[in-house]
């Protein structure tokens, strides 16, 4: 009895064996499929990442200068109306446009001809270097809230005369600061305000 049921049950263990062995490698090419869609489900958001925004791939954004030149650093703009786009290429879509000549904006990062900008109210993008100049202008700022006007001293001394009082918003050419006062003219005045009421250059900075 048992010499008879033998092979038939070696048949049966190799057909068991069979089907576990073809299982297996179908679970094993499911699973290679599984990962080969699962890397181009991954390649394809990554080409979309790269296509949205290749200036987080490409630009220097960690505070290193291509031009040798400080970063952060105050300019202002050259023209009337300048594009601001979304990344260092003209490719980019345009993000907003500033609409001020001689506004300050300061550089955050280099990348080839592009510059990435912030601008007074913290908004950020790309524009070309050709449309800046390293003239310095200052805003009168609002610190905290403060919206108080900016007294123009005839010196740098706070006991000094008063020629006039500038409201927060108001655009000033810089002349020199020494630290703590800048001369500044707007309109048809000029004179000495604070340095720390100013909007395009830093505390303790020094202009010549």
């Amino acid at each position: 009895m048992p010499t008879r049921l033998f092979p038939a049950f070696a048949v049966a263990s190799l057909l068991g064996l069979a089907l576990a062995s073809a299982a297996v490698s179908y679970g094993a090419a499911s699973l290679m499929q599984q990962k080969a869609a699962a890397r181009e489900v991954a390649s394809a958001a990554g080409e979309i990442t790269a296509s949205v925004s290749p200036a987080e791939n490409t630009a220097n954004d960690k505070g290193k200068s291509t031009t040798g030149l400080p970063l952060p650093r105050f300019v202002t703009l050259k023209a009337d109306k300048v594009n601001v786009r979304r990344g260092p290429s003209s490719d980019h879509p345009v993000a907003f446009m500033f609409q001020r000549k001689g506004m300050p904006v300061e550089i955050t990062a280099e990348f080839e001809n592009w510059r990435k900008i912030r601008d007074s109210d913290g908004a950020e993008g790309w524009i070309l270097q050709s449309m800046l100049s390293g003239r310095r202008n200052a805003y009168v700022a609002a610190w905290s809230g403060n919206g108080e006007a900016l007294d123009l001293h005839d010196a740098p001394k706070a006991q000094s005369g008063v020629s006039a009082r500038l409201s927060p918003g108001v655009l000033a050419s810089i002349g020199t600061c020494d630290g703590r006062w800048c001369e500044i003219s707007t309109g048809d005045y000029d004179g000495y305000a604070r340095q720390d009421r100013l909007w395009g250059v830093y505390p303790g900075e020094t202009v010549d």
